[in-house]
């Protein structure tokens, strides 16, 4: 479906609370074809989502950096997002491993969501499975 690499964990010390917070991980994602994005988009996130397929343990709530390639666009959209959903490797009807992650409320996400409608006119309503919910 798409071209993903993730960047390896990181964390960073909170020197005001003596805690570490993680920060979010990088995902490059690369949807080449309009039936690739179809599959991933979550029209049931309000504020915009896609289903990232990756081998990487999330949990709920992870914060997540994702730059986004569509269908003939050469431009590469960031998004910060939350990880919304989980599917665990092995998951049952040979679900892909993944997360499904959620756009923040800003007009960046909305634009993107938009955009990534707009490519999708005439699909959303179809009956066609999809990786997500």
């Amino acid at each position: 479906m798409s071209n993903l690499s993730n960047s390896p964990p990181d964390a960073s010390a909170n020197k005001s609370q003596g805690t570490a917070v993680p920060r979010p991980s990088v995902i490059q994602l690369a949807i080449k074809e309009k039936s690739a994005l179809y599959a991933a988009y979550i029209p049931l996130f309000g504020t915009g989502g896609l289903f990232i397929p990756t081998s990487r343990d999330y949990q709920l709530g992870d914060p997540v950096y994702v730059l986004i390639s569509l269908p003939d666009d050469p431009q590469r959209y960031p998004v910060a997002g939350k990880v919304a959903w989980v599917t665990p490797a092995k998951a049952v009807s040979n679900r892909i491993q993944g997360v499904g992650v959620l756009f923040p409320d800003d007009e960046k996400a909305r634009a993107l969501k938009l955009k990534m409608e707009a490519l999708l006119v005439g699909m959303l309503t179809s009956e066609r499975s999809t990786q997500t919910i």
